[in-house]
């Protein structure tokens, strides 16, 4: 056979399946129907192992690969089932209840953010909440802790940048509070090498900024011999180089930071890339969902299988969405389990997604619905 008779042979085992698989679901929805009768939940954990290895010792050499074939087709099955059984009840109550405006608003009330004036998350508030004052903590977890004893109505705290990646303590405040996100803001990011009056920049010898900054900025430092020390934020460094007696030290911080702290800029856009980006994201203790919303966050668990993170990521391809960021961080438990957070874009507004986003929050072990919220630039 040539290449054109073997894939006519293809087409003709795919006429062949596609009303089988028709029929399967089909059964399915009959299946459904008989679960809301009789108060039967969707997933059979235990019957849907024993049938795929079951399929797996019938398909010799291929039985791993026959294997991912038939969970897929079960995935498929089960998100008919949950749309027809209306299942995620709890979170179709917490959505449906949700604050719902047009423009975010503080209407006045404090917003937290980490640092120092100067810091680039105060630059992010003040473009999120022109209206509202600005309280700076000195620890990520401090501006948490001010959202939840209600000293602020939000938080502001960076979460990734476009050059150094994800801010890895955010996330794990994140999954540690599991606050609601509101909105997102993408802030433009111009690193200066700054220090005070009178120092010359072949006299620096040691650079101060958040380690983050840091690492935006490291081609600069390497090739000038620089040595980088991690500080607390760009603008608390600005801050403690003013401060210094020392006359051979600068900081890495914004032009603002530098103009508050009085000190002479020598290097404008030292960072590696020029479209230097850094995400903020709007931490809340109540659900609030912006009319224009497109970015859905979650936090879950999946089972300690193989394929089972696979599986969940395919319920989303399946959906038609496309997720835009995935982070791991370890349960602090001591047994290598992790959770997943996960950026996909969409609207709860859509039949389809809500329908997801219930399935899986009945389905997986753990599952948060952090927020849908619009990300502004």
């Amino acid at each position: 056979m040539d290449l054109l008779e073997l894939r006519n042979e293809i087409d003709k085992l795919d006429d062949e399946l596609i009303p089988l698989l028709l029929k399967r679901m089909d059964i399915s929805r009959q299946v459904a129907e008989y679960k809301v009768q009789n108060g039967i939940p969707v997933l059979n954990e235990q019957r849907e192992l024993e049938i795929l290895e079951d399929v797996a010792s019938k398909c010799g050499e291929q039985g791993e690969v026959i294997k991912t074939v038939f969970s897929a087709i079960m995935d498929a099955s089960r998100a008919l089932q949950h749309k027809i059984i209306g299942g995620g009840e709890e979170l179709r109550n917490l959505i449906s209840n949700a604050k719902c405006e047009k423009n975010l608003t503080a209407n006045g009330e404090p917003i937290a953010c980490q640092g120092v004036q100067g810091a680039y998350s105060g630059e992010a508030a003040k473009a999120l909440f022109p209206d509202s004052p600005i309280d700076f903590h000195k620890q990520f977890e401090d501006v948490f802790e001010a959202v939840n004893q209600n000293k602020a109505r939000f938080g502001i705290i960076p979460v990734e940048n476009s050059t150094a990646g994800s801010v890895h303590e955010s996330y794990d405040l994140i999954m540690k509070y599991k606050f609601f996100i509101v909105g997102a803001y993408d802030l433009r990011v111009d690193h200066c090498l700054c220090a005070k009056p009178g120092v010359k920049f072949e006299d620096i010898e040691n650079v101060y900024s958040h380690t983050q900054a840091l690492s935006q900025c490291n081609i600069f430092l390497k090739n000038f011999d620089f040595t980088g020390i991690t500080f607390s934020n760009t603008a608390a460094a600005a801050k403690f180089v003013s401060e210094s007696e020392k006359n051979n030290i600068a900081a890495i911080c914004s032009e603002s930071a530098a103009k508050k702290y009085g000190l002479k800029i020598i290097r404008k856009g030292i960072q590696n890339v020029t479209n230097n980006t850094t995400r903020f994201i709007v931490i809340s203790k109540e659900l609030v969902i912006d009319e224009d919303a497109e970015k859905i966050s979650l936090i879950f668990s999946a089972p300690h299988r193989t394929g089972s993170l696979y599986r969940v990521l395919g319920r989303f391809s399946m959906t038609g969405l496309n997720l835009t960021k995935l982070e791991s961080r370890p349960v602090a438990n001591g047994r290598f389990d992790y959770y997943f957070y996960v950026d996909i874009l969409g609207s709860v507004r859509d039949e389809q997604t809500l329908d997801l986003l219930c399935a899986l929050s009945d389905e997986l072990p753990e599952f948060s619905f952090l927020g849908n919220y619009y990300e502004g630039k």
